[in-house]
């Protein structure tokens, strides 16, 4: 064999890859997610994993540090020719760093082929060039959904966001878990009426909502940076501390918004505040599962109404679970119409590196068969395809051992890859029509008539695996 140069073929860092079983965890997580999102009426959609970058730049500076550009490397003889015809790529093109930009373009291009207001979800890999670390990835798979609305948006779509935010983590059965809700214009509102400058606000906004990462100290001290006074700075703080029941918020809220003067964009925001929890109420979702945190900020700035957080009660280290909000702006920039939105995206790969590095969640058996067919003698083949193609066609997932090693070792590639059961099918049992049904976990070993085996298996997987 010729010698070679070695190749480095570690994954690139940042970059996840799956074994089977991690794969199969998140194949299952997507399909409770889309499930949930297509009970509300969520059509899927695909945009190009690549996009024009000034499309991605569109809305101010979202992703100017984070964003992938895409060069393509061409054979020396095809780069002298571009050189020579001057061609110097002046159509920038990146890969996508999240869903809602380009689903504003998609929307652009295709507005009169869709129906309004436009409800879509994507589960789509996006990139981002930031450092990688423990849960940070520079590919990952988010799932998201947006409603974007044609001129105006009612605040029940608003509402209905944490409906389907509960409805998926209960499914998933991760734990207690907390949607906190806010509204930009609240915090809004609240700042300009204790004299913040109308250039800072945005700022404001970005550095509270670092406050968990943070901590007091530091938000208080970038805050006096952008010239807040010590005074401005305090009750900017302690405006973000109030707590208490939903109720007991609002309460609050509006009694401040009656002392405070210039507060009619808090007013507003307050306004639509209680309309989505009305909304959330009477979606059903119980008290226990959402809030009213006024911390919560969203620090991409085309938010501007209603903002989502959700946090897993006791783990709350992972961070956001689930997060998103309201815009009005970020459609219209490309049409010059006012289409205003609002969306939720859960971050799926990290979410799972967290869960199953926490021990929330498990991987999956490395196989979905739940069924080998032992390969015993090579002249029953025949019989052993044959109850393979039967137990198949009664909805079973099987893997038939084509190997002719001896039925131990095929009997411990099963258990390796956690098949429960195994077929084992001899001379005798084949001209009696019957056949061994084990039980790896057990060790349990019983004869089976062929013609009811599927019936049998059946009833085991029911009773054990409530499949």
């Amino acid at each position: 064999m010729a010698k070679i140069d070695k190749i480095n073929y570690s994954c690139p860092s940042g970059f996840p890859e799956f074994l089977p079983g991690e794969k199969r965890l998140e194949s299952y997580l997507m399909d409770t997610i889309r499930q949930v999102f297509e009970r509300y009426g969520f059509t899927p959609i695909e945009t190009p994993a690549v996009e024009r970058l000034e499309v991605l730049q569109a809305k101010g500076n979202q992703g100017d540090n984070i964003v992938y550009g895409l060069f393509p490397i061409l054979p020396p003889n095809r780069q002298a020719e571009k050189e020579k015809a001057g061609d110097s790529g002046s159509e920038e093109r990146a890969l996508k760093f999240d869903q809602t930009v380009p689903l504003a373009a998609y929307i652009a291009r295709h507005l009169n082929d869709l129906n309004f207001p436009f409800a879509r979800y994507q589960m789509d890999v996006v990139f981002r060039g930031e450092r990688a670390k423990d849960g940070r990835f520079r590919q990952f798979r988010q799932c998201d959904i947006d409603v974007v609305g044609r001129g105006k948006l009612s605040l029940l779509y608003d509402a209905q966001i944490p409906a389907i935010i509960a409805e998926i983590f209960e499914a998933i059965n991760i734990g207690d878990f907390l949607i906190r809700i806010n509204n930009r214009k609240v915090l809004t509102g609240f700042f300009a009426s204790v004299g913040v400058a109308a250039e800072n606000i945005v700022s404001c906004i970005r550095i509270v909502d670092t406050a968990e990462k943070v901590g007091e100290a530091k938000v208080k001290k970038a805050l006096s940076e952008i010239s807040l006074s010590e005074s401005q700075v305090e009750k900017v703080w302690d405006f973000t501390k109030i707590k208490g029941t939903v109720d007991d918020v609002l309460d609050k809220l509006k009694s401040m918004a009656e002392t405070l003067d210039n507060s009619e964009v808090l007013t507003q925001g307050i306004s639509e505040l209680e309309t989505v929890i009305s909304g959330v109420r009477n979606l059903g979702v119980s008290d226990q599962r959402f809030c009213i945190d006024l911390s919560i900020a969203r620090g991409l700035d085309y938010y501007t109404g209603t903002v989502y957080e959700t946090t897993l009660i006791g783990h709350e280290a992972l961070g956001s679970i689930c997060s998103g909000g309201r815009y009005e702006e970020l459609v219209g920039m490309f049409i010059g119409e006012k289409m205003p939105g609002v969306g939720i995206s859960i971050g799926l790969t990290r979410l799972m590196s967290r869960l199953l590095k926490a021990g929330i969640l498990e991987s999956f058996a490395p196989t979905p068969a739940t069924v080998m067919v032992v390969n015993m003698q090579e002249d029953l083949m025949a019989t052993y395809l044959d109850v393979s193609q039967q137990l198949r066609r009664s909805g079973m997932n099987v893997i038939t051992s084509f190997d002719s090693r001896g039925v131990g070792k095929q009997l411990q590639q099963a258990d390796k890859q956690k098949i429960p059961f195994c077929i084992i099918i001899g001379s005798e049992e084949a001209a009696a029509n019957m056949c061994s049904l084990k039980d790896l976990r057990t060790g349990e070993q019983m004869k089976v008539p062929i013609a009811g085996l599927a019936g049998v298996l059946k009833q085991r997987l029911i009773q054990e695996f409530r499949i």
